[in-house]
């Protein structure tokens, strides 16, 4: 197999296991887009598509604790601010 850079994988270079992440997921109900966070407990590659990609697992922070998967690619990581303020949110 060729050694060709991995769907995602500059993104999953800037990442690591227990930062936090932001990623967007589509409201139905009000026609927008809801801002979601989370913790992200692993980095990986898989084979999808007939391409490796790099795919990391998150546990929400608020709502469902079930872990999820997403192309590593569609996360951000939260700048310090945001970390402050979640970090007062949960203390509250």
């Amino acid at each position: 197999m060729n050694e060709k850079e991995k769907f995602g994988e500059i993104t999953s270079e800037a990442l690591n296991v227990g930062d936090i992440v932001e990623w967007s997921s589509w409201n139905v109900e009000f026609s927008d887009w809801d801002v979601k966070y989370g913790i992200i407990t692993e980095i990986k590659t898989e084979m999808k598509g007939g391409r490796l990609v790099s795919v990391s697992k998150v546990a929400p922070l608020i709502g469902n604790k079930i872990e999820v998967e997403f192309f590593t690619l569609s996360l951000r990581p939260v700048s310090q601010t945001k970390r402050d303020k979640l970090k007062n949110e949960f203390q509250s």
